[in-house]
């Protein structure tokens, strides 16, 4: 009973939801802005994200970050007509993404500082509608959530299992009520920032060895007091993460724990939320063991993927289908929770845990 009441006090946040962003092409920015792109043998993805900002006239620079890449990458980016960055060598205590984004920091030149993905696919006026949003809403950090692309049956069916235990831990984004430090969430494929505001708080040296760094720094930022917000960005940008199902069941499955930014204890109740609340009731309904209790979690499971729907372009039968899943994203979450992930492309670091 606890954790279905917990399930859906964070899902009923979304019934006072912020509007998706809407892109503004025709909207320039009130200062400039400079798009930083952190790659690491990025060459096969890179490219849409290079070729949607190419004469952006909301944007004024865009610099690639090439951490240190075995392939193409560079030249890719060069090709593109974008100012490259050779990434130095790790620094010891640093991960490869925030080392390669403090050296975007650096060498960015505009106001407005955009981070995004190399698999990010923005759509004309992502810049505009995210400088508006933040000089509207007063946001002091703002990332958002692209629509997903998934491509295969495979990737339908397991990832918006995946998303789902997000939404069953930390509720949809653009809440109006905006919640504790330490339980603020953000997605790194797409942030803004004022340049010189972030690199004054010492940039990403705060969260230097988190491999997700992206949370870590939106929580450090809430902290120290920042208005940090997390919006609805599906039509702004697509987002293409994985090439099959298995990449999403062995990559994104061993970043959403969030355990290097997560305390124990919070651990432990968001697992317990994910399997009594979203995992079991249908087992339990499909075995005839169910109560009313179950139906009801089970109405709120079909609200939950009905309501994610605009976070993919293709659907169907499998995307349909994908609660089925629920006990896989689980026992992924409960496996990845258990044993955090030390390594990522081609790097092994220290394993890290969070006491908050």
């Amino acid at each position: 009973m606890a954790a279905a009441a917990a399930a859906a006090v964070r899902i009923g946040r979304g019934a006072r939801r912020r509007p998706p962003l809407v892109p503004e092409p025709g909207r320039p920015p009130a200062a400039p802005v400079s798009v930083v792109i952190p790659a690491r043998d990025e060459q096969e993805r890179i490219g849409p994200a290079l070729a949607a900002l190419a004469g952006d006239p909301q944007v004024a620079e865009v610099v690639v970050v090439d951490d240190c890449s075995s392939d193409r990458t560079a030249e890719v980016a060069r090709a593109a007509g974008t100012r490259v960055v050779a990434g130095a060598p790790l620094p010891e205590g640093w991960v490869g993404k925030p080392w390669a984004l403090q050296q975007g920091l650096e060498a960015a030149a505009g106001e407005w500082l955009l981070t995004l993905d190399a698999d990010v696919e923005p759509r004309p006026g992502l810049a505009g509608a995210l400088v508006a949003a933040a000089e509207e809403q007063g946001w002091d950090h703002l990332s958002a959530g692209g629509r997903f692309v998934c491509d295969t049956p495979g990737q339908r069916l397991l990832h918006p299992a995946l998303l789902a235990t997000l939404v069953y831990r930390f509720g949809p984004p653009g809440a109006a009520v905006l919640p504790a430090p330490h339980r603020v969430v953000a997605n790194g494929q797409c942030t803004l920032t004022r340049r010189a505001v972030l690199a004054a708080q010492g940039g990403y040296v705060p969260v230097a060895g988190h491999l997700t760094d992206d949370v870590a720094l939106a929580r450090h930022l809430a902290g120290v007091g920042w208005r940090v917000g997390f919006l609805d960005g599906t039509r702004l940008f697509d987002v293409r993460m994985h090439a099959s199902a298995t990449e999403v069941w062995r990559e994104w499955g061993r970043s959403l724990p969030l355990a290097d930014v997560t305390g124990a204890g919070w651990k432990a109740v968001d697992l317990a939320v994910v399997w009594l609340a979203l995992a079991l009731p249908l087992p339990r309904l499909a075995a005839r063991r169910g109560d009313a209790l179950d139906v009801a979690l089970a109405a709120m499971r079909l609200g939950v993927l009905a309501a994610t729907a605009p976070a993919y372009r293709d659907r169907g039968p499998a995307w349909w289908a994908s609660p089925l899943a629920d006990l896989a994203a689980a026992a992924r979450l409960t496996a990845a929770t258990l044993r955090p992930a030390t390594t990522w492309r081609g790097r092994t670091y220290p394993q890290r845990s969070s006491a908050g």
